[in-house]
């Protein structure tokens, strides 16, 4: 997919993403937590700790989990946060480009 595709696709699916954050305010704490800490990544204790809720419900709201966290409407699937791999078997959590401009967007409302 090229840039063009990429930014249209993106700007398709920001109504959905606003409404996906306003849903849950765990999936919007986590996200404006890695807002705040970006550019550097996270790992799901600490976010938990950070926004003060357990690392299941961070889980959750970061990659889905059953019909409570559906997973179409994970931080991931919507594009807004990445997954990055670090030491053993450690995941971190980081803003991608895209989820930097929504949460921007969202505090100049």
């Amino acid at each position: 997919m090229n840039d063009c595709e990429n930014s249209l696709s993106n700007e398709i699916k920001r109504p959905y993403i606003i409404r996906s954050l306003r849903r849950s305010n765990v999936r919007k704490k986590i996200a404006e937590y890695l807002f705040e800490i970006s550019p550097s990544c996270s790992y799901t204790s600490e976010i938990a700790y950070n926004v003060k809720t357990t690392p299941t419900n961070v889980i959750g709201a970061i990659r889905g989990m059953g019909t409570r966290y559906k997973t179409d409407e994970s931080l991931i699937d919507l594009g807004i946060v990445e997954e990055k791999i670090g030491g053993k078997n450690i995941k971190l959590y980081g803003l991608t480009s895209f989820g930097k401009e929504i949460i921007a967007s969202e505090h100049n409302k």
